[in-house]
């Protein structure tokens, strides 16, 4: 039997001028793997409904498209009126998801928010999650996206993200989205192969087994333990490029589709450079 491929490298795109144009844009630049915003990132106004609009994307679309939901959405917040949005804007994604045929929706994991109790935070955060992932039956899985840490956050490391997952009763539909610039920022140096593969591990051994969903593949602009979400194209930042070949030789990712996350304008080089690495290793 032939050995499993690689995995699928691609972008998130833009959907400026329309859902379709994401896959013009998506073409450009040989992704194989798309990520998408499907709102705005920082609005909680969703756009009008089109049916018409996602069943033409679902038809035409040859690849697989991943759904990034606001970044807004934080299940944490004491805040009512923030949960109440979360809510709303995380159905909204997880609908619009179905409707193109995705095959997960990305949302950060949130911070409690400073002076919160964290033990609050995640009680609410059960309820509001899973809550809603019951209201869209249809919907893909939902990827938890740890963060670069900071203030309250409450996923930000291995051993949060598996309290985190341990809240929501390790729900079949939830799982994880690994960002490389988030995990060197939050505490694990990347910049050695051996601090990289070691950081993978930690993270597939608090995801669990196969629920790593996708990979945010982006260098960090700041050194390890800044707690700075700050994205640099692939092998331009404090990461270097050698260390991202830990990607494709660590079991838990080498087979999970991977997005890059950097200005349109070097998508394409960075696509191109982590097949690059992907092919000095297959």
């Amino acid at each position: 039997m032939a050995p499993r491929p690689l995995a699928r490298v691609g972008a998130h795109v833009s959907v400026a001028g329309g859902l379709a144009r994401a896959l013009d844009r998506a073409a450009e630049i040989d992704a194989e793997v798309i990520q998408v915003f499907l709102a705005s990132p920082r609005a909680w106004a969703p756009p009008p409904p089109d049916p018409d609009g996602d069943a033409a994307f679902a038809a035409a679309c040859r690849v697989p498209v991943f759904v990034h939901a606001p970044y807004l959405i934080n299940f944490g917040s004491p805040s009512a009126e923030t949960l109440a949005r979360s809510g709303e804007a995380l159905a909204f994604s997880l609908r619009r998801a179905a409707a193109i045929g995705a095959r997960g929706v990305v949302v950060h994991a949130g911070s409690a928010v400073l002076g919160s109790r964290w033990e609050d935070a995640m009680a609410q955060l059960r309820a509001a999650v899973l809550g809603t992932l019951d209201a869209v039956p249809d919907a893909p899985p939902l990827l938890i996206e740890p963060t670069a840490g900071g203030g309250s956050a409450l996923a930000a490391d291995p051993n949060s993200l598996a309290a985190y997952l341990d809240v929501l009763g390790r729900d079949e539909r939830v799982g994880v989205c690994i960002d490389t610039c988030h995990v060197h920022a939050a505490g694990a140096d990347l910049s050695t192969a051996a601090g990289f593969r070691s950081a993978l591990r930690a993270y597939a051994a608090a995801a669990g087994r196969g629920r790593i969903g996708l990979v945010h593949v982006n260098d960090s602009r700041d050194p390890a333990g800044s707690k700075r979400d700050r994205h640099e194209s692939v092998g331009h930042g404090t990461i270097g490029l050698a260390p991202f070949e830990a990607l494709f030789t660590t079991p838990a990712t080498r087979r999970v589709p991977m997005v890059v996350e950097t200005v349109d304008t070097a998508q394409a080089a960075d696509v191109a450079m982590v097949k690059k690495l992907r092919e000095a290793v297959a």
